[in-house]
């Protein structure tokens, strides 16, 4: 249907119409027209209303369609769920289902908007990368203990620093200076101790070979257990 006004106007011809430009993808430079022109493997992170809680989100798309789903969320005890949920919902949908679908947690949801639109415009991790990424790149994210990449620290103007969590694993010691200054930390990767525990190793045994430092730890001063000191 067209209004009274346009239907009683002349036609003046359209010059040259060369396309949408093109955007790198996989090592192509590819001009998007439909979905299913959409390839790449790409990250992002979203929030939510009250910003109380955040995800990081990577998705792996081949010709339009998510191969590969990873989801990783902190701040909010609900979210956990919400990405035991989107795990299952992403992979086979198009990235265009996708922004679409309601993944419950609203920092999900913006993660999804986020990548949606690095994707369509060619800003994909994996744009100048020939033939894209295997399905099952997105665990490299997380290393060989299959964890989140995650950091918990927490201070006070009284009390000063305190490190809980480090990309390494959980704090175990904290290691000070004759300044009280901090110089070191100990640490325990879990996934190498719970690796050891399922194989029947004694806890104990398997927590003590999981342990390791960082910095200065062997000349301090004095050391203190983060969470308790």
């Amino acid at each position: 249907m067209y209004s009274h006004e346009v239907e009683h106007m002349c036609v003046v011809k359209k010059g040259p119409n060369h396309g949408p430009a093109p955007i790198p993808q996989e090592g192509k430079w590819v001009k998007a027209k439909e979905v299913v022109d959409i390839s790449g493997l790409t990250h992002g992170v979203g929030w939510c209303a009250p910003q109380q809680g955040t995800c990081k989100l990577t998705l792996n798309i081949k010709e339009g369609i998510i191969q590969e789903a990873l989801i990783e969320t902190v701040g909010c005890s609900g979210m956990t769920h919400s990405a035991a949920m989107a795990a299952e919902i992403l992979p086979g949908k198009t990235i265009l289902e996708a922004l679409n679908t309601d993944l419950v947690c609203d920092a999900i949801n913006v993660a999804m908007r986020e990548l949606f639109l690095q994707i369509a415009y060619g800003r994909s991790q994996s744009a100048f990368s020939e033939g894209g990424l295997p399905i099952g790149a997105g665990l490299e994210d997380l290393g060989k203990g299959l964890r989140s990449q995650v950091g918990t620290m927490f201070g006070t103007l009284a009390k000063g620093p305190r490190y809980l969590e480090m990309a390494e694993g959980y704090c175990t010691r904290m290691a000070l200076d004759e300044n009280g200054e901090t110089i070191g930390y100990e640490f325990v990767h879990l996934g190498k101790f719970m690796d050891a525990v399922k194989k029947g190793t004694d806890a104990n045994q398997a927590l003590e070979a999981a342990k390791s430092t960082y910095g200065r730890f062997n000349e301090a001063a004095k050391y203190i257990d983060p969470r308790h000191e």
